[in-house]
């Protein structure tokens, strides 16, 4: 597992996660020892979680999961979804949107014809998914190849190298060269506003904060130069590493531990 990057090390202001494949996984609710390491992080520490997934996906997988946190916990927590075009609170126990930063129809409707088409050329829509293969999340249309309610191991097996997903996102950029598409889980593309990307939301998280990027830690499973989870450490954001939510456990047991210590 990769250390810190210079910066916070073991004792982080604000410590922010990925979600499929690092804190769960894909489109799975958190692991139960995910959850209880998440309930006593947020005792000491404010927490974000950050992704391309849109706010249904974090009710779900995450807040549902938390249950009933304290209102001192409660206040800790930060969702953004859609990379950061979105930003939601929990309040007196309910989901609470901050902003949206919603596509223009015109840019939805170039991005979904896009994929589509595209998809369609290079050999890679399937005739049977698992929930539509294009989704409109507002602030972000979304591919997802075999659907996002695909079963884990056929959405693993899918593109295992990501070359498919590489392929896609280059043919869809050239068609919407006014918007940003990037690559997103296991199976998917996202296409949002020109210069939106996981970056973008943890600036937007500095902001509204007002906590150093520097002062962070990031957790992400795609922190290679390909990966969607590239840009925050390419930001300068302190990043750890991660293969899967197992993993993650330890950095939030390590990070406790260093918060902690006398």
């Amino acid at each position: 597992m990769d250390q810190a990057q210079t910066g916070t090390g073991a004792r982080p202001a604000l410590v922010a996660f990925d979600l499929d494949d690092t804190l769960a996984p894909s489109k799975a609710p958190l692991p139960d020892p995910v959850r209880e390491a998440l309930v006593h992080l947020l005792g000491v520490v404010p927490v974000c979680v950050i992704s391309g997934g849109q706010i249904d996906q974090f009710r779900r997988q995450v807040v549902e999961r938390l249950g009933a946190l304290p209102p001192e916990r409660a206040a800790r927590l930060h969702l953004m979804p859609t990379c950061g075009t979105q930003y939601w609170l929990v309040t007196d126990g309910q989901l609470s949107r901050v902003y949206a930063e919603d596509l223009s129809e015109a840019e939805k409707q170039a991005a979904i014809v896009a994929l589509e088409q595209e998809s369609r050329r290079l050999g890679l829509w399937a005739a049977t998914t698992w929930g539509p293969a294009i989704e409109d999340r507002g602030s972000q249309i979304t591919y997802s190849a075999l659907g996002q309610q695909a079963p884990l191991p056929e959405k693993t097996a899918w593109d295992p190298d990501g070359a498919k997903k590489n392929a896609l996102r280059a043919a869809v950029q050239q068609r919407v060269p006014d918007l940003e598409v990037r690559s997103g889980g296991s199976t998917s593309v996202d296409v949002t506003r020109r210069g939106i990307d996981k970056a973008y939301g943890m600036r937007r998280l500095a902001e509204l904060t007002g906590i150093a990027l520097a002062e962070m830690l990031f957790v992400g499973d795609r922190l290679d130069p390909d990966g969607n989870d590239y840009p925050v450490k390419a930001l300068g954001v302190p990043t750890r590493a991660v293969t899967g939510w197992e993993q993650t456990v330890g950095v939030i047991d390590d990070v406790i531990a260093g918060l902690t210590a006398s």
